[in-house]
């Protein structure tokens, strides 16, 4: 499955080669409740064909018209704003009086797409620079935890995979978990020491596969705060190995299959392995939200909405229907 981003830039490569033009539309900063997040993106061509969205349809309309009218990015950025007074509120649809700050960019050869595409696909991080008075495009590897930045006068952009999962064992759970996480924008590595266990794994769009026992391909990685580690082998002497040392590490997320009687018993077994008792219970086991799940796809999209609620800082305690604040009801309007 293709990110957003590689979605985006091949269509815009495509119709570029096709003759048309095309401008880029990039969401640099949101105040309030807005739907779509900074570097969100969009392109336009000139008869109005779209790819990407930068409000969920709320201002969309209104930016394919001026694009056409040539009241935008005609010849180069330009940056404009949605949402300024209440009538704008109104006029756009923009929820709870959310603003929307959107740069717009007239593309063509100097643009750097193609060499951008490479970096994506290649599972490389790139921060894309654009000189707001000259159009100029300069394309460099982006720093680790590097996010987009707008001052008026450049903006940077970064692509490429910005979180990580490592996934212990290759089973049938894995193959759904790794896809799934593909189509969230991670870099999934699968380790898998078993032979036995790598029919099928080649050729995985957007997936790895090591063959290093656990705690070497952990240690290898060095799990930062994107990266998640989830154990699904079902098997202590693999599941264990690698869990005492993500455990010990930054990564946001850490879990692991298994009923929770079997889970406690791992945290005690790992404070044999120096894990301490603070860092065992970081351990989410049993692995994933309590959807009702059964079968391998229904669990791994468990697994997948914890790690998402966890690294967007969710409350887990509140019910999973719980849309009662403003901002939550905001954001879904």
């Amino acid at each position: 499955m293709n990110s957003i981003d590689i979605e985006v830039i091949r269509t815009t490569l495509d119709w570029l080669r096709r003759g048309h033009r095309v401008v880029l539309g990039t969401v640099v900063r949101t105040w309030g409740s807005a739907p779509r997040p900074p570097g969100s993106m969009m392109v336009i061509r000139d008869d109005g064909q779209v790819a990407g969205s930068v409000s969920g349809g709320c201002i969309e309309d209104d930016l394919i018209r001026r694009v056409a009218d040539g009241e935008l990015a005609l010849h180069r950025p330009e940056a404009t704003v949605y949402g300024q007074t209440a009538e704008e509120v109104r006029r756009f649809g923009l929820p709870c009086g959310g603003s929307v700050q959107v740069v717009l960019e007239p593309l063509g050869d100097a643009s750097g797409l193609e060499e951008l595409l490479r970096h994506i696909e290649s599972s490389q991080r790139v921060r894309r620079s654009l000189d707001m008075r000259s159009g100029a495009v300069r394309l460099t590897p982006a720093r680790r935890g590097e996010q987009l930045s707008f001052d008026g006068q450049v903006l940077r952009t970064v692509h490429g995979p910005q979180l990580r999962l490592l996934i212990i064992g290759g089973g049938q759970l894995s193959r759904y978990l790794a896809s799934m996480a593909v189509m969230l924008d991670y870099r999934v590595t699968v380790c898998e020491p078993r032979i036995e266990y790598h029919e099928g794994w080649d050729g995985v769009p957007g997936v790895s596969l090591s063959m290093r026992m656990p705690d070497d391909e952990v240690l290898a990685m060095q799990p930062d705060e994107s990266t998640a580690v989830v154990a699904l082998t079902h098997d202590p002497k693999l599941d264990d190995l690698a869990l005492m040392e993500a455990l010990r590490g930054p990564a946001f997320y850490v879990g692991a299959l298994g009923s929770r009687h079997n889970n406690d018993k791992r945290r005690e077994r790992l404070l044999e392995f120096g894990v301490s008792r603070e860092q065992g219970a970081r351990l989410r086991g049993p692995v994933g939200l309590r959807l009702g799940g059964l079968t391998p796809p229904e669990i791994a999209m468990s697994i997948v909405a914890e790690m998402t609620a966890v690294q967007r800082g969710a409350d887990l305690a509140q019910p999973l229907a719980d849309w009662s604040s403003s901002q939550s009801a905001c954001r879904l309007a």
